[in-house]
């Protein structure tokens, strides 16, 4: 099995916290999308990243193509 069939990949049901794990520079690319940037757009780590996505009006597949392209490189 090659590397990158083994590897995790970001998906909707991961929380923010988990996503953060996942990639050191997954923050960057929410904040990319203006999410935890700043205080009236704050993000908590215990959320999805669809729920995330839901209440900010982000479309998820978006995010989650931006996100994945990071475990490519």
């Amino acid at each position: 099995m090659s590397d990158s069939a083994t590897k995790q990949r970001f998906t909707g049901n991961m929380t923010v916290g988990e996503a953060m794990q996942l990639h050191s520079e997954a923050g960057l690319v929410f904040s990319s999308y203006h999410l935890g940037g700043c205080s009236h757009c704050s993000i908590n780590e215990l959320e999805t990243i669809e729920q995330v996505c839901g209440g900010y009006g982000v479309p998820v597949d978006q995010l989650l193509e931006s996100l994945n392209n990071l475990l490519d490189q």
